[in-house]
């Protein structure tokens, strides 16, 4: 059994004045942010933001998952339209353009992110770009959940934690689940977005890749 070494300046939780610095400047780029202390508190405030019968797409997250927040929308009985049943229900080969108008514009699109700058730009990776998709655009409303040992000063430092700890994480994640190695295909940095498109629940507790 292998495992993979994920060095503390990527998984240490920031302190309060940092926090509030980098929640502050995320505001003044168009983001709303709520700051939560667990992972119940997460998925509590996710799941409040979401209107019934609205469309939601849960992207892959590790986030999501640990949250419980993907089992909640997919498994929730009908109160949301769970967008991956609706997309994985069609056929890969043949459908595939549907597939990706399902995913990439639902009413909310959720996921995690890979980093967040001290001065306000959230940045993700992906392997093949179908996350960043409706992030970018395709979605009427985002919803990360993040957490806050994800916060760094700068792009520099977001760069080196997506190859240094992210990637060999999900590389462990994608051998295990799938069978085959994941990469850095795209990296998204949203620097700016129209207020109210796009929200943040920072958890106060090491949670995701």
């Amino acid at each position: 059994m292998s495992t993979t070494a994920t060095p503390d300046r990527f998984t240490t939780l920031p302190d309060e004045h940092a926090l509030a610095s980098t929640v502050a400047a995320l505001e003044e780029h168009g983001f709303s942010v709520q700051v939560v202390d667990d992972l119940d508190a997460a998925r509590a405030a996710v799941l409040a933001r979401l209107p019934d019968g609205s469309s939601v797409m849960t992207n892959t997250s590790v986030t999501l998952a640990e949250t419980g927040i993907a089992d909640a929308i997919n498994n929730g009985g009908g109160r949301w339209e769970s967008a991956r049943t609706k997309m994985s229900a069609l056929d890969s080969a043949t459908q595939a353009q549907n597939r990706k108008a399902i995913a990439g514009q639902p009413d909310y699109a959720l996921g995690s992110v890979h980093a967040v700058t001290a001065d306000g730009t959230v940045v993700i990776a992906s392997a093949s770009g179908s996350q960043p998709a409706s992030y970018a655009w395709g979605a009427a409303h985002v919803v990360f959940v993040v957490g806050a040992q994800k916060l760094v000063p700068a792009l520099e430092a977001a760069h080196r934690r997506i190859y240094q700890h992210s990637l060999p994480l999900e590389d462990a994640r994608a051998q295990a689940a799938y069978g085959r190695h994941s990469q850095v295909g795209k990296i998204l940095e949203i620097h700016q977005d129209l207020p109210g498109r796009t929200h943040l629940v920072l958890i106060r507790h090491q949670i995701g890749f």
